[in-house]
Formats: C-alpha cells, sequence, structure tokens
C-alpha cells in the first residue's frame, strides 16, 4: 500500500469507496466493513494481477480506487462462485 503513495487511513476511505462502488456495479448486500476489506483486498489482488501481466501497477489515489473496484468487482464475482 505503501507503494501505491497512499496511506492507511487513506487507504481504508478509498477502499470503503471503491467496494461501496463494486458492491453497488455487481447488486451485492453487503456492509460497510465487508466494502472496506474488499476495497482493499481487491486494490491488491488487482495490483498483483497486473504485476503478474506484466503492467506497470497503478499508483496514486485515483490508481488505488480503480484497482481496489475492479479487484473488489473480482472477489463479489469468485465468492458467487464459491457460493454456488
Amino acid at each position: 500500500m505503501e507503494n501505491a503513495g497512499v496511506g492507511w487511513i487513506a487507504a481504508i476511505i478509498i477502499g470503503g469507496f471503491a467496494g461501496w462502488l463494486a458492491e453497488k456495479v455487481m447488486h451485492s448486500n453487503m456492509g460497510v466493513f465487508m466494502n472496506i476489506l474488499l476495497g482493499i483486498i481487491g486494490a491488491i489482488v488487482a495490483n498483483w494481477i497486473l504485476g503478474i501481466l506484466h503492467i506497470q501497477p497503478l499508483s496514486g489515489w485515483l490508481g488505488y480506487l480503480i484497482a481496489g473496484f475492479v479487484g473488489a468487482c473480482i472477489l463479489i464475482a469468485i465468492g458467487r462462485l464459491i457460493r454456488r
């Protein structure tokens, strides 16, 4: 997270917003804590996937928001597949 230029408090705020956006787009019903968790873990997952694809990881507030949103959507989709 520090490599992305985002501190811990900002990561929580941005992660919460990214998780909330993913919740709205994916039409899932989760609480605030899960939104924050999905946003933060989603950003880590998305940056990891970008690293595997040899694409430079996203940085800064906007990059962390985009990565968190994409990663949270991926995690929600995986969660739905597991529940079936």
